[in-house]
């Protein structure tokens, strides 16, 4: 009994990265949130999209990624937080501290 016990078990845990693949989505979202501007975090932008490709995520091929500006009007960045955590992003960056703040508020407040 034992024996057959440890075989099912075995047999399951080989199935299971299959499984685990087949229901997850065909590509994950980034959510990148600043209390700034596109204008004025473009270089950041650039190397945070960068560092994403040197680590195998490449934008529109395995990862998706969803910008929000609040264009130094801070009081938007709890629905900018909002609208991309009811996106379901899989991470969150958040471009400075007080945004940082803004989104752990939101998620841990709701």
């Amino acid at each position: 009994m034992k024996r057959r016990t440890f075989i099912a078990a075995l047999g399951g845990a080989a199935a299971w990265p299959v499984a685990a693949r087949a229901q997850r989505p065909a590509m994950q979202v980034v959510g990148f949130v600043s209390g700034r501007s596109l204008g004025s975090d473009g270089f950041l932008v650039e190397g945070f999209r960068r560092g994403l490709r040197e680590n195998g995520f490449t934008e529109g091929q395995n990862l998706a990624l969803e910008f929000r500006w609040a264009d130094g009007q801070l009081d938007r960045l709890p629905a900018l937080v909002a609208e991309l955590i009811e996106r379901k992003v899989a991470v969150l960056f958040a471009g400075a501290a007080e945004t940082a703040m803004g989104a752990l508020r939101r998620i841990l407040f709701p």
